[in-house]
C-alpha cells in the first residue's frame, strides 16, 4: 500500500493517536544509573539496558524519537497522517525509583516539559500527566495540578509500582483525585516485577511480545474484581494493545469469576454489582496501540461497544505507515471509523 497519508481529515475524520510516548534525557539517565548501581529490577535491565545503550538502528531511532517533543515528532506525524497525539511519559515512568523525593521531582519536571510542548504545539499535542504512586497523596495533588494548571487530559500509570498494584487501599487517593477532576486513568504496561518475570525473561517473552499484556491485563482485572468501579462508578480506565487480551477472554473471565465468588474460595473475591463484561462496557476503554489488526478491532467493538475503542499508534516503539493505511482501509461504516479515529478520543479525553 502506497497511498499518501495526509493530515487535515480529507478522509472524513482526523486521526488522533492516543498512546504515544516521550522521555526526558534526565529520566533515561536515571534508568541507566539504576542499572549500573543494581537498584533496577530484572525488567528494567532487560528493557532499558537495551533501548538506552544498543547501537542497533531500531533502538537508536526509538531513543531519538522519544526525546524529541518538537519538529521531528511533528514531521513524523505529518508523514503518517496523524493529526493529534496524546503524549505520556514512557514506561516505567518514575515508579521504580526507591528515593520517593527524587521520583516526585522527576515527575514534576517531566510534566512541566510535556505541558510546555503542548503549549507550543496546541493543535498537535495533548498531554497525559505522570505521577509517583509511591506517594499517593502527592500524586493526587499532581493530578489536580495537571488538570487545572497544565491542561492535561488524564494521567498514565505504568502498571505496578515496585510490585505493588493499584487495588491496594494505599493508592486510593489517586482514584479519588481522578474522580474529582473527572479524568481517565491510562494503565500502560511495564515489565513484570521480579516475582513473575523469570519464565518470560528466559524465553525472550518479557516485553511487548507477551509479558507486558499479561501483567497489565492482570492489573486491570485486580482492579475490577476488587470493586473499584462499584466504589467509583464514574471512573474510566483506559488500556492499550487491544485491551491487553481481556476482551478476548471475556466469556471465561466472567464464568470463572462468578464461580469463584460463589465458592467463597478467595477472601478478596466478593460479589460485585456488575459482571466483568458489563464493567468493560461502562468503565473501561481500549486503544489498539501496537495492534493494527482489523479482526481484533471489530471483535472488541462488538463486545465492548464501538464508542469504547480508539486508535493509537504506539509511537515511537511502533511507527509503521502501512499500519495507518490498513486502519484507513478497514471494512466498517464511515460513522464507526470516525468514532475509532477521532470522536471517541474527543469524547473521553474531553478535547
Amino acid at each position: 500500500m502506497t497511498t499518501d497519508l495526509k493530515t487535515g481529515g480529507e478522509q472524513g475524520y482526523l486521526r488522533i493517536a492516543t498512546e504515544e510516548a516521550f522521555a526526558t534525557r534526565e529520566i533515561i539517565d536515571v534508568y541507566l544509573r539504576m542499572i549500573r548501581d543494581g537498584t533496577a529490577d530484572k525488567g528494567m535491565v532487560s528493557l532499558w539496558g537495551f533501548y538506552a545503550t544498543s547501537p542497533s538502528e531500531r533502538a537508536m531511532q526509538i531513543m531519538d524519537r522519544l526525546l524529541d517533543l518538537g519538529e521531528r515528532r511533528i514531521a513524523d506525524m505529518d508523514s503518517t497522517g496523524i493529526d493529534k497525539a496524546i503524549l505520556a511519559l514512557t514506561s516505567p515512568g518514575v515508579q521504580p525509583l526507591l528515593d520517593v523525593e527524587e521520583a516526585k521531582s522527576l515527575a514534576t519536571r517531566a510534566n512541566d516539559t510535556l505541558a510546555a510542548a503542548c503549549e507550543k504545539y496546541p493543535d498537535r499535542f495533548i498531554g497525559m500527566g505522570t505521577v509517583a504512586p509511591q506517594d499517593p497523596e502527592w500524586s493526587a495533588a499532581e493530578i489536580h495540578r495537571g488538570a487545572k494548571e497544565l491542561g492535561f487530559k488524564g494521567i498514565q500509570i505504568n502498571s505496578h509500582t515496585q510490585g505493588r498494584y493499584l487495588d491496594e487501599a494505599f493508592f486510593d487517593p489517586i482514584f479519588r483525585a481522578l474522580v474529582e477532576v473527572d479524568q481517565p486513568l491510562y494503565i500502560h504496561p511495564a515489565t513484570s516485577p521480579d516475582s513473575m518475570i523469570g519464565p518470560m525473561l528466559d524465553a525472550g517473552l518479557d516485553g511487548a511480545i507477551f509479558g507486558f499484556g499479561v501483567e497489565t491485563g492482570m492489573h486491570l482485572l485486580r482492579l475490577i474484581t476488587i470493586g473499584i468501579f462499584d466504589k467509583y462508578p464514574s471512573l474510566q480506565i483506559m488500556v492499550g494493545h487491544m485491551g491487553e487480551a481481556l476482551p478476548y477472554w471475556l466469556y471465561r473471565l466472567d464464568y470463572m469469576h462468578q464461580a469463584g465468588v460463589r465458592s467463597q474460595r478467595y477472601e478478596r473475591m466478593k460479589p460485585l454489582k456488575k459482571t466483568i463484561a458489563e464493567y468493560l462496557q461502562t468503565n473501561v476503554l481500549v486503544t489498539n496501540s501496537g495492534v493494527a489488526w482489523e479482526p481484533a478491532i471489530k471483535f472488541c467493538q462488538h463486545v465492548m461497544g464501538e464508542d469504547r475503542v480508539m486508535y493509537a499508534m504506539d509511537y515511537p516503539y511502533q511507527y509503521v505507515a502501512d499500519e495507518v493505511r490498513a486502519m484507513d482501509a478497514m471494512d466498517m461504516s464511515a460513522e464507526t471509523k470516525k468514532k475509532f479515529f477521532q470522536t471517541n478520543a474527543e469524547k473521553w479525553f474531553k478535547l
